[in-house]
Order: C-alpha cells, then sequence, then structure tokens
C-alpha cells in the first residue's frame, strides 16, 4: 500500500472531516507530503472539503 492509499484509507476510517496536520500525524507523514497527497486525492474527487481547511474522503 502506498502512502496515497494510506492517507485516503485513514480519511474514510476517521468519518469525519480532518485538517492536514491531523492527517499527516495519523499517517506518520511530513505535513508537506500530507498536503501534496490531499492535493492529488481532492484533483481525483476522492476526497472533498466540506469547510476551509478541512477534508474529508467521499
Amino acid at each position: 500500500m502506498d502512502t496515497k492509499e494510506k492517507v485516503l484509507q485513514l480519511m474514510k476510517e476517521a468519518d469525519k472531516a480532518m485538517r492536514p496536520g491531523e492527517i499527516a500525524e495519523a499517517a506518520g507523514i511530513d505535513k508537506k507530503e500530507a498536503d501534496k497527497i490531499i492535493k492529488a486525492l481532492k484533483n481525483e474527487e476522492l476526497i472533498y472539503s466540506p469547510k476551509r481547511c478541512f477534508y474529508q474522503a467521499t
């Protein structure tokens, strides 16, 4: 499982909107890497932002 899949799975299991820092900490990765992954997942429409700076799996 690559990091992108790990982040997506984590967000699906959380079942709530999370901040990038929370995602990075829970996944055990750097915040900058989490930001890149979040941007990629958002472009693929696998996650969305219910409010500013929070992200949730679709």
